[in-house]
């Protein structure tokens, strides 16, 4: 999973970046783009390590990435140069000031939402308007235009028109013949408002999370707790009333929206998370371990993590009839502990 970190200039993209990777970036290269990449924190995981004691440990893994001009585009035509990674990411995390700042005026945080929704449109509107009119002049010299995409277009452009993210009609930008564009205001987005250190609630931003996905970070604090030492952090936690860090917090609530789940493999050689979208049937989630394991799919051994558990062994759980055999159809469960059965 990639994520994108953008926000206004002086949002303090940088810092929420240092707290959610555990990196610290010098003067010197903070307008460079950085990525950074963490394991996805799970419990189970470490229940299951110690169960098996593999080789090794494989965590789910999510790639946060910061756009080296700070990701906002005051200009349309830069847009290619400064989104081209950006338009990979799964999600957007936008970042919101909500601190004082020398030489900034007081922070408006919906003002800020909604400006920055606004360039997303401006960019995308550009997109699909330059897109259309390629289609027509297809058209008109007599290629093969396909007419529903050119519908396709005809609706995105209507709502951004209105001033509509795209994220808002996912019927439509969830057609295949779209997926190519990559739009920008499709994306799911989770707002972070950046507060100060002792400030731990949501701004006035009216009914905004009716409809959003919002999350309040302290980033200084968070960039700080990011650096010390288990022991420390806990203390830290403790004193600043944070019941589990930005990095948990930021993770869970991503998979949350974007409807993510772990499924695990596991072995004497391996223990390991997988990710995949809820609903995946368990040829494709067979496919994301190996190609050659979703084309000659047979079928898939499953048990619930909670039933491993509760058994002490996968011989016990199979005893007691925890242990079930499933076709391709079967769609995966978080937690669920998958061998595949295969033949190619």
């Amino acid at each position: 999973m990639k994520l994108g970190i953008v926000g206004l200039p002086g949002s303090g993209k940088s810092t929420v970046f240092d707290a959610l990777t555990h990196q610290i970036s010098d003067q010197a290269h903070k307008k460079e783009s950085r990525i950074g990449t963490i394991h996805v924190p799970d419990v189970r995981m470490d229940k299951l390590r110690d169960l098996y004691q593999p080789k090794k440990t494989i965590h789910a893994q999510v790639e946060y990435y910061l756009p080296g001009t700070g990701g906002s585009v005051q200009d349309a035509k830069k847009e290619q140069s400064i989104w081209t990674q950006a338009r990979d990411c799964h999600a957007l995390i936008h970042v919101i000031r909500n601190f004082k700042a020398f030489g900034q005026e007081a922070a408006t945080a919906l003002k800020d939402f909604q400006r920055f929704d606004q360039e997303l449109i401006l960019i995308d509107l550009v997109v699909v308007e330059k897109r259309l009119e390629r289609l027509q002049l297809d058209s008109k010299r007599g290629k093969n235009v396909d007419s529903v995409e050119v519908s396709l277009l005809k609706d995105c452009l209507e709502c951004l028109e209105k001033e509509i993210p795209l994220r808002k009609v996912p019927d439509i930008t969830t057609s295949p013949l779209l997926r190519g564009y990559a739009f920008l205001s499709a994306k799911p987005m989770l707002t972070l408002f950046n507060n100060e250190d002792e400030d731990d609630q949501l701004p006035d931003i009216g009914d905004l999370t009716d409809h959003e996905s919002c999350l309040v970070i302290r980033g200084k604090l968070e960039q700080e707790l990011a650096q010390m030492t288990e022991e420390e952090a806990r203390e830290f936690l403790t004193e600043f009333n944070i019941k589990a860090s930005a990095m948990d917090r930021v993770i869970h609530r991503s998979y949350e929206h974007l409807g993510l789940i772990s499924f695990f493999t596991v072995g004497e050689d391996e223990v390991r998370a997988w990710t995949i979208t809820r609903k995946t049937p368990a040829d494709d989630a067979a496919g994301v371990i190996h190609t050659d394991m979703k084309k000659g799919f047979i079928r898939a051994e499953v048990v619930a993590y909670k039933d491993l558990m509760a058994s002490g062994t996968y011989a016990e759980a199979r005893k007691q009839g925890t242990v079930r055999l499933e076709g391709k159809t079967y769609e995966v469960q978080d937690g669920d502990i998958m061998e595949i059965r295969f033949n190619v």
